[in-house]
């Protein structure tokens, strides 16, 4: 079952009808947020109820928002694997080095998780048609887990995505549109057709339940280290859906009564060519201007705007975490590394973690005795570009 309640705000704090088919906030444009009955539910929602379930998402259903079982989509999403990078950590000097290896979801990425969810979440709402601007791994996700539903799935993507993640879309049956432009472009695309369709937009942010998917990361995190957390958390930062995720799981675990006030700090990592949140948080700014010329090989990254921006910059504010940027060099080098120390074959965003860390490192802002996580968003495999790179 479900304790979903109803959706808020996250900006204004307006509340809606979780029984109705909502994209952002009608009052001012800003993400809605999925609200439960914590209170109720940890009456009999306990970690000794998980130890007998599937090891998928929803195992963690009473704080996801899919009340009918009919239409929980699962391709065997989550419960993705917490490596200990022993030799990564030995050079870096850390004994708590780990990696949470989200390529190993279906269709080789973290955007599994989000896409699961809205999906079955439409599904249950009615929808029978969705579209979605993407850079690669969301519009792979949603095709299918739209052709899994029965869904039409339409997708808007840059006319220079690397080739495998146009092929995977099209052996999903999704009717694909490539754009000269970023993934701004893309949306500003497809959002007429949308309207003047009836299709049913599942873009980042833009309708409330991909955030539910994504914060199982946070829950699996909490689960996989004993129900503590932590001592930071480095994650790859384009819209931010899975960092945003992830602080909002925190918070539910501590209502839950399943874990204490402890918080990882939260680092966001964006590339030098597109870093709209790093230029923010260091001038000390609530939203971000959008990123003018974004370029970066780390196509996730590539994200000149996100509407969750202040609330990617409340988590890392409110954690005591820092928002930082390396360069496609260091992050390709990073990527190589991860794949020849630990057997990881990262995406170029995955790879932009360790060259965070090891800057931070450097700095000292990371100490020897941290325990601390990498995000690998995705399998390198859909990137053959990243994987020819040859250090100078």
């Amino acid at each position: 079952m479900t304790y979903l309640t109803h959706l808020e705000c996250g900006n204004c704090h307006a509340e809606y009808s979780s029984q109705d088919l909502h994209t952002t906030c009608p009052e001012c444009g800003r993400p809605l947020l999925a609200r439960y009955d914590l209170k109720r539910a940890a009456e009999t929602f306990k970690p000794s109820t998980l130890v007998n379930r599937a090891d998928t998402l929803w195992r963690y259903e009473e704080v996801l928002p899919v009340a009918d079982p009919t239409h929980r989509i699962s391709l065997g999403e989550g419960s993705t694997p917490l490596i200990h990078a022993t030799r990564l950590g030995t050079k870096l000097g850390l004994d708590q080095l780990y990696v949470k290896d989200e390529g190993l979801n279906p269709t080789g990425s973290f955007k599994a998780r989000g896409l699961c969810m809205a999906i079955s979440r439409a599904s249950e709402l009615g929808v029978q048609e969705v579209v979605i601007p993407s850079a690669g791994n969301a519009a792979g996700a949603m095709s299918a887990y739209a052709a899994a539903a029965g869904m039409k799935a339409h997708v808007f993507m840059p006319q220079d995505v690397p080739m495998p993640f146009q092929l995977e879309c099209k052996a999903f049956g999704a009717q694909i549109t490539l754009i000269d432009g970023l993934i701004t472009d893309c949306g500003a695309a497809a959002k007429p057709l949308a309207a003047a369709n009836g299709w049913f937009d599942v873009s980042t942010l833009k309708e409330p339940y991909r955030l539910e998917g994504k914060k199982t990361m946070g829950y699996e995190i909490a689960e996989q280290f004993a129900w503590t957390l932590p001592d930071v958390i480095i994650y790859p930062t384009g819209g931010g859906t899975g960092l945003i995720g992830m602080w909002k799981a925190f918070a539910e675990l501590e209502e839950l009564g399943w874990i204490g006030e402890k918080r990882p700090r939260m680092v966001v990592v964006q590339a030098e060519g597109c870093a709209p949140i790093p230029r923010a948080y260091e001038q000390g700014e609530r939203h971000a201007t959008p990123w003018e010329g974004a370029a970066t090989i780390a196509a996730g990254l590539r994200v000149p705007a996100a509407v969750g921006d202040f609330l990617i910059l409340e988590a890392v504010r409110e954690s005591d975490g820092i928002a930082i940027t390396v360069s496609d060099k260091h992050l390709l080098e990073a990527q190589h590394e991860m794949a020849s120390s630990e057997g990881i074959l990262a995406c170029p965003e995955g790879g932009a973690t360790l060259a965070a860390l090891q800057k931070l490192r450097d700095t000292g802002w990371v100490k020897t005795d941290d325990q601390v996580v990498l995000f690998n968003t995705g399998t390198g495999i859909k990137y053959p570009a990243s994987l020819e790179y040859q250090a100078a």
